[in-house]
């Protein structure tokens, strides 16, 4: 054989060589092209559940698809490879087989690309990596989303903590912000179980305050709760920690809440401005000019006497004399970059000749005036109570007589005309002997017995009283001239 004819077919077989070798990077390509997307590390909170945004793709999937009778999830802890006697499935789709958790839920569909997982139950011990492997039967694709060997795959790190992450506050820091201005603040709290979400909650807000709350989802599939709030700002705002709570529920007794802050500056001219008199020793007056304002450190003060159009002095304190020249009212305006404020009158008044202020005098006058009242109100109320008693004796005195009157008047009933040998005796000239007087009945008695003669009998007694002693006497008179015969 020519040398040349065996460079010939010596170039063949490097032809041959190069299409089969390329035939099979493409084959072997074609078929090892799958991924998947899932966030890479995900926080979960014990006794609560976490849920895994999973999706995949693989090279003529939907022909796959339609050639595999059916589609298995599987989930290997810690270890990617599936034959390894080390790995541990953790899930398994194809017998509903769960391992070392209280459930797992494949909440995906499969069959559109979606392996989204929810872990219930989650504990401490649960924290480590979870492998995704795609099973289509029969014999149609099996793989394990394994990043070792394919950068374009993915795997997850779960890590279980006791304490959920700080909801996030945005701005973190407030600049100064005006008055009156619109202030926007949001607060978003991590949501690794949607199916049970944390509640934001604010608190030291404006009562103008406009919240709105929602369940968004992040980039990486990931679910978070956000609270945006939105207020004017008022001065009364001014330097006041604005707080944002989470609170998760879980299956433990009691709720993890976790709270953000951020302190609110407002900038605003002065306000409230006033006049503080604080007295000193000997004749001597302080007056101090207060305001808030922000900022502050560039607050001036100036001073002002009714009267006088120029300013009489500079500063947060004046010192007056109680003279006669110093004598009128005073104010103070607090100024900023912002603006400025006047404050209300203050009266300075001299020393009266006695040497107490013309105020020290009006106390004076004053609480003597409230002593006097209340004396005449004590006297007044001492002089009811004495009326009072006299009236109350007067009338005791009277019952008393009358009781008097009604006993003397029973004994002149029961009168009759004794002898001196004790024998009763009738005079003739009265006509009521018939009546038995010591046989006294009651009036209800009288009324029903006698038909009215105990009411003309005490007609009797009072016009004739003087008649029944008179007879009385004559009486006596006859019977001691017959004891004589």
């Amino acid at each position: 054989m020519s040398s040349s004819l065996r460079t010939l077919m010596a170039g063949n077989q490097i032809t041959s060589f190069i299409f089969i070798s390329s035939v099979l990077v493409h084959t072997h390509s074609a078929d090892d092209i799958y991924s998947a997307v899932m966030p890479q590390t995900v926080t979960a909170l014990t006794g609560s559940c976490v849920q895994i945004p999973c999706t995949f793709n693989i090279s003529n999937f939907e022909d796959r698809r339609k050639n595999a009778t059916s589609i298995y999830g599987i989930w290997l802890k810690n270890k990617s490879q599936f034959v390894d006697k080390d790995s541990f499935i953790a899930f398994n789709s194809s017998k509903n087989i769960i391992k070392g958790f209280s459930d797992i839920e494949m909440a995906g569909d499969l069959s559109k690309r979606n392996c989204t997982t929810v872990f219930y139950n989650i504990m401490k011990n649960h924290s480590d990596l979870y492998y995704f492997r795609l099973e289509m039967v029969p014999n149609v694709f099996k793989a394990t989303f394994n990043p070792s060997t394919d950068v374009s795959s993915k795997t997850v790190q779960i890590n279980v903590t006791d304490s959920p992450q700080l909801p996030k506050l945005k701005p973190s820091e407030l600049q100064y912000v005006m008055e009156n201005a619109t202030v926007n603040l949001s607060c978003s709290a991590e949501a690794p179980c949607p199916k049970q979400p944390p509640t934001i909650s604010w608190s030291n807000i404006s009562e103008s305050a406009h919240i709105t709350t929602q369940l968004q989802e992040k980039p990486d599939k990931t679910q978070s709760v956000i609270s945006y709030m939105t207020f004017k700002a008022s001065y009364k705002d001014h330097r006041k920690n604005i707080t944002c709570t989470a609170t998760y529920p879980r299956n433990t007794p009691d709720a993890s809440t976790v709270e953000s802050t951020v302190m609110l500056r407002v900038l605003f001219p002065p306000k409230e401005t006033h006049i503080i008199i604080t007295p000193s020793v000997g004749t001597n007056v302080t007056l101090t000019c207060k305001s808030h304002a922000s900022p502050s450190n560039d607050l001036n003060y100036t001073w002002y006497k009714r009267g006088e159009e120029t300013p009489i002095a500079w500063g947060k304190m004046i010192n007056l004399t109680k003279t006669q020249n110093q004598t009128g009212s005073y104010f103070c305006i607090a100024q900023n970059k912002h603006g400025k404020q006047s404050s209300e009158e203050t009266q300075h008044i001299d020393e009266g000749p006695s040497g107490f202020s013309h105020l020290v005098i009006y106390g004076y006058t004053g609480g003597l005036f409230a002593f006097v009242l209340l004396s005449a109100v004590f006297f007044y109320y001492m002089s009811s109570r004495t009326t009072a008693s006299r009236q109350a004796h007067v009338i005791g005195c009277d019952q008393a007589e009358d009781k008097n009157r009604n006993t003397m008047a029973i004994y002149a009933n029961n009168a009759s005309v004794i002898s001196k040998n004790g024998e009763k005796k009738e005079t003739g000239d009265l006509h009521y002997g018939e009546i038995d007087f010591s046989k006294l009945q009651t009036d209800k008695t009288r009324e029903h017995s006698n038909n009215g003669q105990d009411t003309e009998y005490a007609e009797i007694q009072v016009t004739e009283r003087k008649r029944q002693i008179k007879g009385a006497q004559q009486m006596d008179k006859l019977y001691a001239q017959v004891q004589k015969k």
